[in-house]
C-alpha cells in the first residue's frame, strides 16, 4: 500500500533533520574533544566520550545508509546523545555543569521525531537530572570534576556555544522551516476547500435552477391539456419537484453545504403548499413544532417529499367539506440520533377498515416508499378525528458515520 505524499514528505524531512543533526553533532564532538585534549589539557573521561560519540554516531549513520531504518537510527542517536551527555555532565561538575543543558535539546529532538519519543525523553531526562542532583548531594568519591579550575570558564563557553548552535542552527531552523511549510500547506488547503465549496454551491444552484425548469415545463404541459385530472396529476408532480428544489436553494444560499435546518425548510414547504393547493374560501393553519435540527440532504429530500404528500393529502381530502382546519407537524429527537416525526390533521379521517399500506393511491404508495428509503417505519395512528402519521427514522448520513 502506497503512503500518501504528505506522509512521505514528513518522513523525508525527519530523515534530513536527523542526518543533519548526526553530522553536525559528530563534527562538533570531534572539535570539542580536540579542544579538551589540547587547549584545556584534559586527559580523563570527557575527551574520550567526545571521540567515542564521533565514531559511534558516524557508524550509526553508515548503518542507516545500508538498512534505511529511520527508527533504528533515531534510537541509536538518542541513546548515544543521552549516555554521552550524562557522562560528560557527571565528570564536569554534575548538577552545576553547563553541559547539562544538552539534555533539554534531547527532549526537543524527541518531540520533533514523534510525540511518544518526546514524552519518553521528557520523563527520562527529568528523572536523570534529579538523579544527578542526588549523586552530587551524596558526593560519591569516584566522580570528580575533570575540568581544570583555570579552564572551567572556557569549558562553560564551548558548552554553551555547542548548545546554542544545535538549538538554533539545527533544531530551531528546522522548526522554522516546518512551520513555514505548514503555513503554506494550510493556505493551499484553505484555498482548495474554498474552491470546492464554491463549486458545490454552484452545483446546488444549478440543480435548483434545473428543477425549477422542470417545474415550469410541467406547468406549461398542464396548461395545454383540458383534462382536469391530468392537470391535477401534473400539479402534484410539480409540487414534488419544487419540494426538492427548495432544499438545494437552502443549501445554496446558506453557509452549510451538506445539511439544512429542517424546521425552516418545513415552514417554507408548508407555506408553499398552502399557497398552491389550498382554496381561497377556506383557512387552514399549520402548527410546526420542530427543534433546532440539521439533517443531511440524503435525509431531507425524501423526508420533504413525504411531508409534501401527507400535507397535500390533508389539504385536498382531509378538509374537503370544512372551512377551518389545522395541520400539526412535530419532530422529536430520541436516543442514538433517531427521530420521530408526527403529521396530523383534524379533518375527515379514513374509514376504520381502510388498509392504507396496500392502497393503490399514488400518494399513499409514495409515502411508504419514501419511509423505506429513509430506512424507517411509518404507521397511521388510530385517532377519533382526522389522520395522524408516525414516522420513525434516522438521519442517513449520521447512520453511515457511526
Amino acid at each position: 500500500m502506497r503512503k500518501p505524499k504528505t506522509q512521505l514528505n514528513r518522513i523525508s524531512d525527519k530523515t534530513k533533520l536527523l542526518l543533519k543533526f548526526n553530522y553536525i553533532s559528530s563534527a562538533l564532538s570531534l572539535i570539542l574533544g580536540l579542544i579538551c585534549s589540547y587547549a584545556i589539557h584534559m586527559s580523563g573521561t570527557i575527551p574520550y566520550v567526545f571521540y567515542f560519540y564521533f565514531v559511534l554516531n558516524l557508524l550509526n549513520v553508515a548503518a542507516f545508509n545500508k538498512h534505511k531504518n529511520l527508527t533504528a537510527m533515531a534510537i541509536g542517536t538518542s541513546a548515544l546523545s543521552f549516555l554521552s551527555t550524562i557522562v560528560i555532565t557527571l565528570f564536569s561538575g554534575g548538577i552545576n555543569s553547563p553541559f547539562i543543558f544538552i539534555l533539554g535539546l534531547i527532549v526537543l529532538a524527541g518531540y520533533i521525531s514523534t510525540r511518544v519519543f518526546g514524552k519518553v525523553y521528557l520523563y527520562l531526562i527529568i528523572s536523570t537530572i534529579i538523579l544527578i542532583y542526588l549523586i552530587d548531594y551524596v558526593n560519591f568519591d569516584f566522580i570528580v570534576n575533570e575540568v581544570p579550575e583555570s579552564s572551567r570558564d572556557l569549558f562553560s563557553l564551548i558548552s554553551i556555544l555547542f548548545s546554542v548552535y544545535l538549538l538554533g542552527g539545527v533544531l530551531g531552523k528546522n522548526l522554522l522551516n516546518t512551520h513555514h511549510k505548514l503555513y503554506k500547506s494550510k493556505a493551499k488547503i484553505e484555498k482548495s476547500v474554498d474552491e470546492k465549496e464554491n463549486l458545490l454551491r454552484e452545483v446546488h444552484h444549478r440543480v435548483k435552477n434545473n428543477l425549477q425548469t422542470v417545474s415550469s415545463l410541467l406547468n406549461l404541459q398542464a396548461r395545454n391539456t383540458p383534462n382536469e385530472q391530468i392537470k391535477e396529476l401534473v400539479k402534484s408532480s410539480q409540487n414534488r419537484v419544487t419540494a426538492m428544489a427548495m432544499i438545494h436553494e437552502m443549501l445554496y444560499v446558506r453557509d452549510n453545504l451538506s445539511k439544512i435546518e429542517f424546521g425552516s425548510y418545513v415552514q417554507e414547504l408548508t407555506q408553499f403548499l398552502l399557497r398552491t393547493v389550498e382554496r381561497k374560501d377556506r383557512k387552514i393553519d399549520v402548527a410546526i413544532d420542530i427543534p433546532d435540527t440539521w439533517l443531511s440532504i440524503d435525509t431531507a429530500i425524501p423526508l420533504g417529499l413525504l411531508i409534501n404528500e401527507t400535507v397535500t393529502n390533508s389539504i385536498k381530502y382531509g378538509f374537503k367539506d370544512m372551512e377551518l382546519g389545522k395541520i400539526t407537524i412535530e419532530l422529536e429527537k430520541r436516543f442514538q440520533n433517531k427521530f420521530i416525526l408526527k403529521i396530523s390533521d383534524n379533518g375527515t379521517s379514513f374509514p376504520l377498515d381502510f388498509d392504507f399500506k396496500n392502497s393503490n393511491t399514488l400518494g399513499l404508495r409514495l409515502i411508504h416508499n419514501l419511509a423505506r428509503q429513509l430506512q424507517g417505519t411509518i404507521e397511521r395512528l388510530p385517532t377519533t378525528e382526522g389522520t395522524t402519521y408516525k414516522l420513525v427514522f434516522q438521519d442517513i448520513a449520521s447512520q453511515f458515520n457511526t
